[in-house]
């Protein structure tokens, strides 16, 4: 399946709970949501393995490719698109035998020197960030700013998103790094109408 950074939606079970997480991640999908990535630090494999096999169906009818976070046993399980990981929550090299060339795999980025380390035979995007302080992720790194994410984005050798803290009202100064999209998710899971703030980040800030 092809990627599309362009608007990446990473869920938060919280935030999509007053909806339902399908309801909400669907919602945005038909807004022009490109990427959704399950992401879930406290559900069980099983949980999540449910989760994302619904979420695949669903998102299959859209050709919206389906990232999972951090969990290798998902993505295998469910039959996901992909896989996206932290610096310290798997193994690129594993990543990509486990899942094979066709899967599409993610890398959280936070640092020139983590940038320099990059695989770029086993990863096809990078996630750069936090940009700005985000609840969502409360032990995040030390956020970017646009300076910061301006030099990551410029040495990135492979397509990159920008994510942390992101918002309608911060978006157009973040894409003035060069980043080839905008990972959200407050701004997409705590929205009245998913789908209008979706439209609404891309009406504003076309990519």
């Amino acid at each position: 399946m092809s990627l599309d950074l362009s608007l990446y939606l990473v869920t938060d079970p919280a935030l999509c709970a007053q909806r339902g997480l399908e309801a909400t991640v669907m919602a945005a999908v038909r807004g022009g949501v490109s990427v959704v990535q399950l992401r879930d630090k406290h559900a069980s494999d099983e949980e999540m393995i449910a989760q994302a096999i619904r979420l695949k169906a669903l998102l299959d009818e859209y050709e919206v490719p389906l990232i999972i976070n951090d969990r290798i046993e998902v993505a295998l399980a469910s039959g996901a698109d992909g896989l996206h990981i932290g610096q310290s929550d798997g193994d690129p090299v594993e990543a990509r035998r486990r899942l094979g060339e066709d899967a599409l795999i993610g890398l959280s980025v936070q640092t020139l020197e983590q940038l320099k380390a990059v695989d770029v035979e086993r990863i096809d995007y990078l996630g750069l960030g936090p940009v700005y302080a985000t609840p969502t992720k409360p032990d995040h790194a030390a956020p970017l700013g646009i300076e910061g994410l301006t030099q990551l984005v410029r040495s990135s050798p492979l397509p990159t998103v920008a994510i942390g803290g992101i918002s309608l009202a911060n978006a157009g100064e973040v894409m003035t790094s060069g980043t080839d999209g905008l990972a959200v998710v407050s701004a997409l899971c705590s929205a009245e109408d998913p789908a209008e703030a979706a439209q609404q980040f891309l009406a504003q800030y076309p990519f």
